[in-house]
């Protein structure tokens, strides 16, 4: 596999066990994002901040052990420090309430009491921890802008009953999004994710780029001169695990 960075993400990878269960702390880590997400979005980040929020807990815990930390806690601090990093600024009060009300549903706001100063404490001393394991390199290039350029290069190529007929562009944002749960974010290219997606896309509703047969380099390396099947394999791979291991947490 051609790959940059870790060649696993620590427990944010999708390894499975011997009876075929996802491995104990790739199923935290799918949880732990998937409140990243969820957190996000009711904190009004856009998409960008929150996949650096996700890269930031998956990059921590490939260096840290699990056990070292509490998860949940990383994530409130990955929020608040991507906020900081892709300048969409938060409050730690928004998000100490946006969790509180997570996984307390209906609850009502912290009052501003020595346990909410003390979990405010907490966050805030976990961000400088990160940021130190982190070797304060916390900017990261994401797929998002290229997968934005290929969508528009793509719906040029393709015929527009075919492009309008087929939500391949919204299909590919959302393979983006949910690939932020396993560690692809650190194993591969930016723009090797970005073709990835878009030719899982394209694969699942049956879409063909025109004049494929007769060019003379597939259309995903007219994208990426780097970039080969096997990597586009491994993935898909790594993405349809993602969405099995879906099915077997609750």
């Amino acid at each position: 596999m051609e790959a940059v960075g870790p060649h696993s993400c620590g427990g944010g990878d999708t390894a499975r066990g011997a009876e075929g269960w996802p491995a104990p702390e790739a199923r935290v880590h799918f949880r732990v994002t998937r409140f990243i997400m969820e957190a996000g979005v009711k904190l009004g980040m856009q998409s960008i901040p929150i996949a650096t929020a996700c890269t930031i807990y998956h990059k921590f815990f490939y260096e840290i052990n699990l056990d070292a930390y509490d998860p949940y806690l990383v994530a409130m601090s990955s929020l608040y420090l991507a906020g900081k990093v892709e300048e969409q600024h938060l409050r730690t009060r928004d998000i100490i309430n946006v969790s509180n009300r997570y996984f307390h549903p209906g609850s009502e706001p912290l009052e501003l009491d020595s346990r909410f100063w003390a979990l405010r404490d907490s966050i805030v001393q976990c961000e400088l921890l990160m940021l130190r394991v982190l070797r304060f390199q916390v900017s990261f290039q994401h797929p998002h802008k290229y997968l934005l350029h290929y969508l528009i290069s793509l719906k040029n190529w393709l015929n527009r009953y075919c492009w309008q007929r087929t939500p391949i562009s919204v299909t590919a944002w959302a393979l983006l999004r949910d690939s932020y749960h396993g560690g692809l974010c650190l194993r591969f290219r930016a723009q090797h994710i970005a073709v990835a997606v878009l030719h899982l896309a394209l694969q699942a509703y049956g879409v063909e780029v025109p004049a494929e047969a007769e060019a003379e380099k597939p259309w995903w390396q007219v994208f990426s001169d780097d970039l080969t099947k096997p990597i586009i394999d491994n993935i898909v791979s790594d993405l349809i695990q993602i969405y099995t291991m879906d099915t077997e947490i609750p």
